[in-house]
């Protein structure tokens, strides 16, 4: 967990966006969000092959663009 020094008479505010920039530096809130609810492994399969293809089509797209 990060910790954050709060020296007397700084901001409380700055100490808090200080501690957000540390968390999502290190990724704590993206995988807190991911494991907000409880998903089946069919469905975590089936966004992974789509996840896939989105990518494959993006690249192909983006090589037809250089030419």
């Amino acid at each position: 967990m990060p910790h954050v020094k709060v020296r007397i008479g700084d901001p409380l505010e700055k100490a808090l966006r200080i501690l957000k920039k540390k968390l999502d530096k290190e990724g704590i809130l993206k995988s807190a969000k991911n494991h907000r609810f409880y998903d089946k492994p069919s469905i975590k399969k089936r966004a992974k092959s789509k996840a896939a293809k989105k990518r494959e089509k993006r690249a192909k797209i983006a090589a037809r663009r250089k030419y």
